[in-house]
């Protein structure tokens, strides 16, 4: 079964750790010997070697010093430099607001044929409403405590960024969990909007979108974190605290196949319009 998404990152900082502390070993130096000749407390290597904390250049430079391998340092701030910017904080994202993050995808967007979208928890952006999208983003506003809540006039600038679903060139497949059809945000009106404008997009003939019933039986594949494939050459996996952008083309292969799998048990064309339509009756 492929990787849960979730360990990607830390796992590109398990190998920098992993390789720090062989060299420790290679030198003969216990974790105080090398605290000591890199002048600081053993705590920090031992953060370091277990992958607690991401060792800085400087870091890096102490430390094959202090193994007498200086000519392997370069290679490892890079190394570690790539782990590390594999997170990207959603606070530092969205410093400047909500409707900065909308803004700062358009192109990415514009350079994406084909995209793939799975999600277990809301609709897909590419198809929210300004209303659903709008209770969404000041919702995440509220809870990542950001100085001020912009959520309308970023659901609006999302909204503008979806008119890329009716231009020429790009192609989308997306797949939602049936939960997602019953997971109201905003008011009724709200909501009820957002699943008549799915039938509306679904019938695009671009867009392939697929429901994964809820009564699904020996499912080739559980639900994971929502994650977007651009073309063959990007994954971004959202997370509570993160998202993590992931271009290593052996992990995109680990997630095109968990998109299979996915796309497999769902529903398309009146199966998925039905689905929708029950869901809809489920609001009065």
């Amino acid at each position: 079964m492929p990787i849960s998404p979730s360990s990607s990152a830390q796992a590109a900082r398990e190998v920098v750790a992993r390789r720090l502390r062989d060299l420790r070993k290679s030198a003969g130096l216990t974790v105080v010997e090398l605290a000591d000749r890199c002048a600081w407390h053993h705590s920090k290597t031992s953060r370091i070697e277990n992958a607690q904390t991401g060792p800085s250049a400087k870091d890096i430079r102490a430390w094959t010093s202090a193994c007498a391998v200086t000519d392997q340092a370069e290679d490892l701030i890079a190394q570690s430099l790539h782990a590390e910017s594999m997170y990207t904080e959603w606070r530092h994202q969205v410093r400047r607001g909500m409707k900065q993050l909308q803004d700062s995808a358009v192109r990415l967007f514009h350079n994406t044929e084909l995209f793939r979208i799975y999600s277990s928890t809301m609709v897909p952006g590419l198809l929210q409403t300004e209303g659903y999208a709008a209770a969404l983003l000041s919702n995440i506003a509220d809870f990542r405590g950001i100085p001020f809540n912009d959520g309308a006039e970023a659901a609006a600038a999302r909204v503008e960024r979806s008119r890329i679903v009716h231009e020429r060139g790009h192609r989308f497949v997306m797949l939602m969990e049936e939960a997602v059809l019953y997971a109201q945000l905003g008011d009724e009106d709200a909501m009820a909007a957002q699943l008549g404008h799915l039938l509306t997009v679904g019938a695009l003939p671009q867009v392939s979108l697929g429901i994964i019933p809820k009564a699904t039986r020996e499912r080739r594949q559980w639900p994971v974190e929502t994650f977007h494939v651009y073309d063959d050459t990007l994954v971004s996996v959202e997370f509570v605290s993160a998202e993590v952008n992931i271009t290593q083309p052996s992990e995109i292969a680990l997630y095109l196949e968990v998109f299979e799998r996915l796309r497999s048990m769902a529903v398309y064309g009146a199966g998925a319009r039905a689905l929708i339509l029950k869901a809809i009756e489920a609001l009065h």
